[in-house]
């Protein structure tokens, strides 16, 4: 790859440090939500080609693809199937299993480039053969019934932007209503299928019912959300949030939208993504902390990071706040991967 054939050149392009590279570039780099595959569903946006910013400059769309996330060396991400809460019950089944087939199909169009994986040993040989490493997730767990999934989802954010029969969402049209007996039956049946249970997304007496009836041996999930201690917002997790989810070993992703780390939409900063992560660490410890982007779910970027490509500048900020490479190395990767082998195994 052209960056680690020429880091000093990269270190430049960014306007970063060499140090801020060096330490990026030895890091595992993993995202816990990219959106991208649903402008592929609805407009035919091709994972295997590079694009551009789009028309409204990184906003909403155009923030990744396979060829920039390669020469970003993202190594891995959860690559999320975002269910349409309009479709009718009957079909969501069947939709889903469609676009698992499409996304499949995308990544093993491109074998040298892109690897399906389940665990982190499927992960590390991925990495080892410089590919990406893709990992399946499922937005909306309403998309189909928890019994009939297998290993090739790694995790599951039960519910999304709308309630639905499995519980209530975060969102304020829903009323804080909690997880229902089939949302309870769910979060069991994800643990028994060692499915990550993802807590974005679902209204706070949701979350609690969630963490009551889950496997306590298994690590939670928050792929992508802000930190109501830094930024009050019905989207974000609070300090009692955190430390729950830090109990059972599992981490917390930071999104990039603005307006949930507390700046204006068309104006966000990259430094607020490390205030956020830098709280999450105050309250549970550097063990507990990742990245989740959300790029391409229809949000606006940090205008100073609009693209995976200029995410050096994050490890930038951090070592301008005194993080430590240890530091910055659990928060770009190496966390969920601890996590992940607790849910799954070292090479199961």
């Amino acid at each position: 790859m052209t960056v680690e054939r020429d880091p000093a050149a990269w270190a430049r392009a960014l306007g970063v440090s060499r140090e801020a590279i060096d330490v990026y570039l030895a890091s595992d780099v993993i995202d816990l939500h990219v959106d991208t595959f649903i402008w592929t569903r609805i407009f035919g946006y091709d994972l295997t080609r590079r694009h551009g910013t789009g028309l409204f400059n990184a906003c909403f769309y155009g923030q990744a693809d396979l060829p920039r996330l390669r020469e970003a060396r993202v190594t891995g991400a959860i690559w999320s199937i975002t269910t349409n809460p309009f479709r009718g019950r009957g079909s969501r089944a069947r939709t889903f299993r469609r676009n698992l087939e499409t996304l499949r199909a995308v990544i093993n169009s491109r074998p040298d480039d892109v690897a399906l994986v389940r665990t982190a040993g499927d992960y590390r040989r991925a990495a080892a053969a410089g590919r990406h490493a893709a990992f399946v997730g499922i937005q909306g767990g309403n998309a189909l019934d928890a019994t009939s999934l297998d290993g090739t989802v790694v995790k599951v954010t039960v519910v999304h932007l709308t309630n639905s029969l499995l519980g209530g969402t975060s969102a304020p049209l829903g009323r804080d209503r909690g997880l229902s007996a089939a949302g309870i039956d769910y979060v069991r049946a994800l643990n028994e299928r060692r499915i990550f249970v993802d807590l974005a997304h679902v209204s706070r007496r949701g979350f609690w019912d969630a963490v009551k009836a889950h496997d306590r041996s298994q690590p939670l999930l928050v792929s992508h959300t802000g930190i109501d201690g830094v930024h009050r917002h019905w989207r974000n997790v609070d300090d009692e949030q955190i430390k729950a989810v830090a109990d059972t070993g599992g981490v917390i992703g930071v999104i990039y939208e603005p307006t949930f780390l507390g700046d204006p939409r068309f104006s966000g900063k990259a430094e607020s993504v490390v205030r956020h992560l830098e709280h999450a660490a105050r309250v549970a410890g550097d063990d507990f902390i990742a990245l989740g982007s959300d790029w391409d779910g229809m949000i606006c970027t940090p205008r100073d990071m609009k693209t995976c490509l200029e995410l050096p500048r994050l490890v930038e900020i951090m070592l301008r706040r005194g993080w430590t490479a240890e530091r910055i190395r659990k928060a770009l990767g190496a966390n969920f991967l601890r996590a992940l082998e607790l849910l799954r195994g070292k090479d199961a």
